[in-house]
C-alpha cells in the first residue's frame, strides 16, 4: 500500500520523499492531536491497580 502510494505521488524523487515526510508529519500530529486523548478517554488505560487489595 505504501509503495503505491509513493510511486502515484507526482514530481521527482526528492519532491515524493518530501510530501511522505509531510503526509506522515500529518498524520501524526492528527493522532496525538485527537485520536490519542480520545482512546485515553475511552480506555481509562491510567488506571492504575498497583497497591491495591482486592479480596
Amino acid at each position: 500500500m505504501y509503495a503505491w502510494i509513493f510511486r502515484n505521488l507526482p514530481g521527482p524523487l526528492w519532491l515524493r520523499i518530501l510530501t511522505s515526510l509531510l503526509l506522515v508529519a500529518a498524520a501524526l500530529f492528527l493522532m496525538v492531536r485527537f485520536l490519542f486523548p480520545w482512546l485515553a478517554e475511552v480506555t481509562h488505560a491510567s488506571d492504575n491497580t498497583v497497591g491495591m487489595l482486592v479480596f
